[in-house]
């Protein structure tokens, strides 16, 4: 039976609007999941560094682009096995097909979908994340280095910045005039203990910087060789150019994971890269393979989902779980076999993604035949019937003699 054009369209929007509520929620219930543990984490850090709130705002904002990677699979083939057991539930399903819709015809817009997602992906790996990762790392050595704002608290360590821990007994209001100071110097060449009476923060004459004017006092100094060096004072300065910013942090590129996907290609065909190719190759094919592995999840997730209509959803959310737990888990072991430079790159990282796609593949035209049957529903079912022979329940009472 042919379906007109038009209905096709319909049944087609239709399909598409029951999924756009699972995935939505299903990305945001994932992505809030993995964000939370990382943002406890983060403000801690910002608790111990007294840095401002903005800095975790803007970590937790560059760690969206690499927790939206993980999610994205994971919520995409749970929408999507979610709508198609609902119309199984609904009977939905089997008045489809009986109007004439093939299992393929109604898994079409979903893989469309899956193609638009695999190009977003593509993006997402291949260009946002390494830029994301760069600005979080960024934020994150700037949140370390930038806490101390200048001004002393009493009775509180402060990290002053090129190895300068201070604390005073006792600060006024401006946070500048100290009593009781404490100062620890920590360089390459030695370590130095300055004590004095009094202590004031003043600016500079260009009034961009800040000096450290000591009282009277005591500083012992320990050489790296073991001479020690012990001084007192009526009078000192420490530090005419006492400057708390840090030095800027490192330019993009460092590591593989920050280099998009054109620099890796560019790198991976230089005679000396800073990474090595190995490395660079298992980064590359690790991508491309996330990416490509996606337009295989509605196959998998129709197959499944159909089957879901016979009693057997639990053990089939139980194969998708492991098959996507090892999709996931064997890309990343791929490419970390690959970065050995032991198995080439193509190999090892593209072996998991044929195999999940041929068993996609494979279940899905099983399901062909015969809605919801497949090697899986038949290899559960004769399990059971093996157990319902052996159950004690199941035996027939002796008849009396």
């Amino acid at each position: 039976m042919n379906v007109p054009a038009r209905n096709t369209r319909i049944v087609d929007r239709y399909l598409l609007g029951l999924l756009v509520q699972p995935l939505t929620v299903s990305i945001g219930v994932v992505l809030v999941a993995l964000l939370l543990e990382r943002l406890l984490r983060l403000f801690n850090l910002v608790a111990a560094s007294g840095s401002a709130l903005d800095a975790v705002l803007l970590m937790i904002a560059n760690l969206v682009p690499y927790y939206l990677g993980l999610a994205l699979p994971a919520a995409f083939f749970a929408s999507i096995f979610m709508v198609v057991a609902k119309l199984g539930d609904d009977n939905e399903l089997d008045a489809l097909l009986a109007a004439g819709r093939s299992i393929v015809q109604l898994a079409l817009p979903f893989v469309m979908v899956a193609v638009a997602l695999a190009v977003f992906a593509f993006y997402l790996y291949g260009y946002l994340q390494p830029h994301s990762r760069y600005r979080y790392r960024a934020v994150f050595y700037e949140a370390l280095h930038e806490g101390w704002n200048a001004r002393a608290e009493e009775n509180v360590f402060a990290d002053a910045g090129r190895g300068f821990t201070l604390t005073a007994d006792k600060v006024d209001a401006s946070g500048r005039q100290m009593s009781g100071v404490f100062i620890r110097r920590h360089t390459t060449a030695y370590d130095e203990i300055i004590t004095s009476e009094t202590g004031t923060l003043l600016p500079t004459d260009d009034g961009r910087h800040l000096r450290l004017e000591l009282g009277i006092g005591r500083m012992v100094r320990e050489q790296r060789g073991g001479d020690v060096d012990d001084t007192h004072f009526a009078h000192a300065v420490v530090n005419e150019d006492f400057n708390p910013q840090a030095p800027p942090f490192r330019a993009r590129g460092d590591s593989e994971r920050e280099l998009t996907l054109p620099e890796l290609w560019s790198a991976m065909h230089e005679a000396s890269p800073v990474v090595s190719h190995a490395e660079l190759a298992g980064e590359f094919h690790g991508r491309l393979a996330r990416s490509a592995a996606l337009p295989f999840l509605p196959l998998l997730a129709f197959a499944l989902g159909m089957a879901a209509k016979r009693g057997q959803r639990a053990p089939s959310v139980a194969l998708a779980c492991l098959m996507l737990l090892a999709l996931h888990h064997g890309v990343q072991f791929g490419e970390s076999l690959a970065q050995t430079g032991h198995v080439s790159a193509i190999v090892a990282v593209w072996t998991p993604v044929v195999v999940f796609a041929i068993v996609s593949c494979w279940l899905f035209g099983a399901s062909l035949k015969s809605p919801g049957d497949n090697p899986l529903t038949r290899a559960v079912a004769s399990v059971e019937r093996a157990l319902e022979g052996t159950s004690p329940l199941r035996r027939k009472p002796r008849s009396a003699t």
